[in-house]
């Protein structure tokens, strides 16, 4: 395997197999998410604001924000290996600033998320396997405090015995899900379906339930205007198999905008 080369680390002659989505410029891939052959996966999100990066630091492993993907998966095989780390300031170069990213790491049992932020490196176990953007994980996960209501199956009527109220449509049960495109509500809204979906046997089925799982965050060209003209748009979706470690069939996934 080809020589893997870092800012401030060492470079890695010898390393996992990785295969995923990325910007390639002056021959180096600036990943959006990636897979290696042991089954660990990686996606940057935005995470504009709240994103803050380090000087280097002694006795820490110094990363380049976009040389994070390919350092933890070309040595790191699960979750658990991949939790140490001090992210630099350090730009690509003068045409591509730093991006303001916070990362969902996973393999086939766990997912943590990682964010670098002005009080240092966060790292949080992620037991809904989901992300989105802002805000900071915690928030994002305490929030989903104030929907613990929903549920999948049909609501019974605890408003008052006395009224004859009904469930005149199917779903019901997740009245007060949000609906709107903000992160916070997608995060909430995906973490839902998630949670919920149950997935055939076979893995097409998997890859079938994936894809509308994800369906369920969809931004069409339209619906979220950034700035005149411009809108925020799903721009692709893909997932891997972090057991079989292939990709396109079901597992982990990213959504793209």
């Amino acid at each position: 395997s080809s020589d893997l080369k870092f800012r401030e680390v060492d470079d890695i002659k010898s390393h996992y197999a990785i295969i995923g989505m990325a910007f390639v410029t002056e021959d180096y891939p600036l990943y959006y998410d990636a897979i290696n052959e042991k089954g660990l996966a990686i996606a940057g999100l935005n995470f504009v604001g709240n994103a803050h990066y380090k000087e280097k630091q002694e006795g820490k492993d110094n990363v380049a924000q976009f040389e994070l993907i390919p350092w933890i998966l070309s040595q790191c095989s699960n979750v658990n290996e991949a939790r140490k780390m001090n992210v630099l300031n350090t730009p690509f170069s003068d045409k591509l600033p730093l991006a303001s990213l916070h990362w969902i790491i996973s393999d086939s049992t766990q997912s943590i998320t990682v964010e670098s932020v002005i009080d240092g490196i966060k790292i949080y176990d992620n037991p809904v396997g989901v992300l989105t953007n802002n805000p900071s994980f915690d928030k994002q996960m305490f929030a989903l405090n104030n929907y613990m209501y929903l549920s999948p199956k049909q609501p019974r009527n605890t408003f008052c015995e006395n009224l004859a109220l009904d469930a005149y449509s199917r779903g019901m049960g997740g009245l007060g899900l949000p609906g709107d495109l903000s992160s916070s509500s997608r995060f909430v809204r995906v973490a839902f379906t998630k949670v919920n979906a149950i997935s055939g046997e076979s893995e097409e089925e998997s890859v079938s339930q994936f894809f509308h799982i994800l369906g369920s965050v969809d931004q069409q060209r339209g619906c979220c205007e950034v700035a005149d003209g411009k809108y925020e748009i799903t721009l692709y979706t893909s997932c891997c198999n972090v057991t079989k470690r292939n990709t396109f069939p079901s597992g982990s996934g990213v959504q793209r905008y």
